[in-house]
């Protein structure tokens, strides 16, 4: 079998991304004043908490007295643009040694250097095969299009029944893959954990955390 993670919020969590994000934007605002920095670094957390990341960085511009286009434009490149403080999660190292003879991919939507950035800053590179963000090969080839899938497949000289993919987002990762035949696992993380979709959005198996990624379930898929 083949193994096909998804990124954001199933390798890592994407929240560790955000506030990193925030940071950068907070030290930018601040000018060096390290309290300052603090205080604005709060103010986003609390808006990202209550409202979501939509208009966060006209807010807390409109707060500190800064707001412009430009200033607005500046911040969105500089959370994007930074090199994030990320980790992975031991979860997730434990189970990349534990499949460490498997073939293993990394299938990820998103901002092309966002994501490399990610991935960079995680330092998994060895532990896939090949990671391809689908924005590389247009926004078109994003999830649901089953697009990157379908490469690693021939890459693999393997049937799509052969390929388990990994991912938390229930109302993308696997309604476009599923009906080709690859196999789907979904992870209850992030914000998606409590969405609610019908059967075609579905995985084959639920499961709380990379710990419970077993042998054992890989085989069953086998046979589903």
């Amino acid at each position: 079998m083949i193994l096909v993670f998804d990124l954001d919020d199933t390798l890592y969590e994407e929240i560790t991304f955000v506030h990193s994000g925030f940071r950068a934007v907070s030290s930018f605002l601040s000018e060096g004043d390290k309290s300052k920095s603090e205080s604005i670094f709060q103010q986003l957390v609390t808006i990202e908490h209550e409202q979501g990341r939509g208009k966060i960085f006209d807010e807390v511009l409109q707060a500190e007295n800064k707001w412009s286009k430009a200033n607005v434009k500046k911040c969105i490149s500089i959370y994007r643009l930074h090199f994030p403080n990320i980790q992975l999660p031991v979860a997730t190292i434990d189970c990349l040694k534990r499949f460490a003879l498997y073939s293993k991919y990394i299938v990820t939507d998103g901002n092309k250097v966002v994501q490399a950035n990610k991935v960079k800053a995680l330092g998994i590179d060895t532990y896939f095969k090949k990671v391809f963000i689908t924005h590389r090969y247009g926004v078109h080839h994003a999830k649901p299009s089953p697009y990157c899938f379908n490469k690693i497949a021939s890459l693999e000289a393997t049937n799509p029944s052969n390929i388990i993919y990994i991912g938390d987002n229930i109302s993308k990762d696997f309604v476009g893959i599923k009906p080709l035949g690859f196999k789907t696992i979904q992870v209850l993380t992030g914000n998606y954990k409590h969405y609610q979709k019908p059967e075609p959005y579905q995985a084959d198996i639920k499961i709380n955390d990379l710990s419970q990624l077993t042998q054992s379930l890989i085989d069953s898929l086998k046979h589903c």
